[in-house]
């Protein structure tokens, strides 16, 4: 590790935690976390040869990987397949694992009052504007579909 990197790396955090899920005979665990790492793998052979994932894009390939998940969940509540979710779940809960702590919803609507504030937002119009400073504050830490809906109600939309 360089020392600019304060910490193992998501995928090296992976590596430890699959070795782990091996020797405890995890097998759901284990095979969420291959899939982590072969999305991972896969953003970092799209980008050129010898480059690596940066923390954010590190992050940002595993909230991919949720929000397909809670996607799937509600397709499977819309075609009254409810039971299927368990497995969706266990794996957003592994995911979030890697992920950095979630910023509260009262802390998120904040911020969303501070960047109406700071961008002049007046109406629905200036969502773009001011979700735009919004995620750029809390990177990773909240999801795009809670940040817009508060932006919504904050503008009044």
């Amino acid at each position: 590790m360089s020392e600019s990197t304060p910490g193992p790396t998501i995928l090296e955090r992976l590596q430890v935690e699959m070795v782990k899920a091996m020797k405890e005979k995890d097998a759901d665990t284990l095979s969420t976390l291959r899939m982590l790492k072969s999305a991972l793998m896969e953003a970092k052979t799209a980008k050129p040869k010898d480059a690596t994932l940066g923390p954010d894009e590190e992050v940002e390939v595993l909230q991919r990987y949720v929000k397909k998940r809670r996607e799937t969940i509600e397709m499977n509540a819309k075609v009254g397949r409810p039971e299927l979710n368990a497995s969706e779940e266990r794996e957003i809960a592994i995911t979030q694992r890697f992920l950095p702590a979630a910023v509260s919803e009262d802390a998120l609507l904040e911020i969303v009052r501070q960047a109406v504030a700071s961008t002049g937002a007046a109406g629905p119009k200036d969502m773009g504007k001011v979700i735009g400073v919004v995620m750029a504050q809390v990177k990773g830490r909240a999801e795009g579909a809670t940040v817009s809906r508060l932006v919504k109600g904050a503008l009044g939309g």
